[in-house]
């Protein structure tokens, strides 16, 4: 497994202390130049489709059920693991004092034709959407609103710029 990168979130002045854990797999869905992403408007940000494996769930499982769950996908196909990123970032609960996350990102093949989402309520209330995007453009508004320090801006849009970036570098055929 490859380390992709450690992700220290400005706001936390230290990792010490009480953490609470969590691990999630993310999925890479090409096609040509144009990745299924989540647009989400609450943060008005793109993120990679995935989330949290539940204890003692496999990690191929848990991907399969975020990706038909979050964006209809149907006949995944989870090819390779990519990497992997630890993220450590402020949390909002009084029992910890951080959040350490890794996320592992997983390559994948998916149906032409995406289903009808189902979300979680929290999802719907944030406004969350798949939607077929080049990686380039993602990457750009993911950028600006990081440069524009927007104040609905989500702690989670540092590890998808960096993986947009990735992405675009290493795995999108530059033509």
């Amino acid at each position: 497994m490859k380390l992709l990168q450690e992700l220290i979130h400005p706001e936390l002045a230290t990792r010490e202390g009480r953490a609470l854990r969590r691990y999630a797999a993310r999925g890479i869905v090409l096609r040509e130049d144009r990745i299924l992403l989540l647009f989400t408007e609450r943060y008005n940000d793109f993120s990679l489709p995935g989330g949290g494996i539940d204890e003692g769930e496999d990690i191929a499982v848990a991907l399969v059920r975020e990706l038909e769950e979050e964006t209809g996908a149907r006949d995944v196909q989870v090819k390779e693991h990519y990497g992997f990123i630890e993220e450590y970032r402020p949390y909002w609960k009084p029992d910890y004092d951080l959040m350490h996350m890794t996320s592992h990102f997983f390559v994948c093949d998916v149906a032409q034709e995406l289903a009808d989402v189902r979300m979680e309520s929290y999802e719907i209330a944030n406004g969350m959407s798949p939607i077929w995007i080049s990686v380039n453009e993602a990457m750009s508004h993911n950028r600006q609103v990081m440069a524009r320090q927007e104040n609905t801006m989500g702690q989670s849009i540092q590890r998808e710029t960096f993986m947009l970036e990735t992405i675009l570098r290493e795995l999108v055929q530059q033509g």
